[in-house]
């Protein structure tokens, strides 16, 4: 039986991706002719391979176990088509980078115009998400992470600043009005604009100062998703609403503008930078090798 591997990348981009429109994105491909593939492969292995409402398409327990097998031995195909291209002038193809909003906003900046300059042959697609996830399920050759939240069987990589900051900040007529912070115990006095992950846990406000370290859970008239609704925290701290506190890099424009004031400044607390992380595999994609010498070179 020959099954065409066009239709087999149509099959694992629709069970990654959880339905056909986002399955053909991924693919740059039309939906309709996403779905003609998944009926094609269907009828040659005789079995059902999604279940499909209108609301959700997921593989049926034959789909599952396809995924399964089907994933890595692509994955193998591609590291095996990919010796060949480390044989060209400079290494081409599709780099897919999984990291967080943060990232994609103040580590990236720095580095993809030059990377894409220096590799006219590689095409870069960034998708945000701010869970951990595994990189290869998600289509993704690599990622962008903290330390703490990186699995121990992946291979790490510094990129970007490698010692960042938490600044916490509010406009000047906040601050007139409800007072100046000195301790971080007086936030509990204060309207804080809080963040939450996606799981729906609140991530604390840590402080540091003179060996004291302190972590709480300030209260406050508006939460937002970390990431996604960052940008209309930063607005309603500008409009004073409360207290923000993020990356100090992020507030930073902010800051420098004076549209916001530093609150409890001493007492900003210092943290190690983001890493490149990918799969410990036999083979890294040309692209991919290419931005890890890049960065390494410097370039981050």
């Amino acid at each position: 039986m020959k099954t065409d591997l066009e239709d087999l990348h149509a099959f694992l981009a629709v069970a990654r991706s959880g339905g056909f429109r986002e399955g053909a994105r991924t693919l740059g491909r039309s939906a309709s002719g996403v779905s003609d593939a998944i009926r094609r492969l269907e009828k040659q292995l005789g079995v059902r391979l999604f279940n499909r409402t209108t609301r959700s398409v997921t593989p049926t327990a034959a789909g599952y176990g396809l995924l399964e097998r089907l994933g890595p031995a692509l994955a193998e195909v591609q590291g095996a088509l990919d010796v060949v291209n480390g044989f060209r002038d400079k290494p081409a193809g599709m780099l897919k980078l999984n990291v967080p909003v943060s990232a994609a906003r103040l580590v990236l900046p720095a580095l993809i115009p030059a990377f894409l300059a220096a590799y006219p042959d590689i095409k870069v697609e960034v998708q945000t998400e701010e869970s951990f996830v595994d990189v290869l399920a998600a289509g993704c050759d690599a990622g962008i992470r903290y330390e703490e939240r990186l699995e121990k069987d992946m291979i790490a990589v510094p990129i970007g600043p490698r010692v960042q900051r938490f600044a916490a900040g509010a406009s000047a007529d906040y601050l007139d009005r409800r007072g100046r912070p000195a301790h971080p115990h007086d936030l509990f006095t204060h309207a804080c604009i809080k963040g939450r992950f996606p799981s729906g846990k609140s991530y604390p406000w840590e402080f540091a100062k003179d060996g004291e370290n302190v972590s709480l859970h300030p209260e406050g008239p508006l939460t937002v998703q970390a990431g996604g609704a960052t940008d209309l925290a930063i607005a309603a701290a500008v409009a004073g609403v409360g207290i923000v506190y993020l990356f100090e890099d992020w507030l930073k424009p902010y800051l420098v503008k004076d549209r916001l004031e530093p609150v409890l400044e001493p007492w900003w607390p210092q943290f190690s930078g983001p890493f490149l992380y990918y799969s410990d595999r036999r083979f890294i994609p040309s692209p991919l090798r290419a931005f890890i010498d890049f960065i390494k070179q410097g370039a981050g």
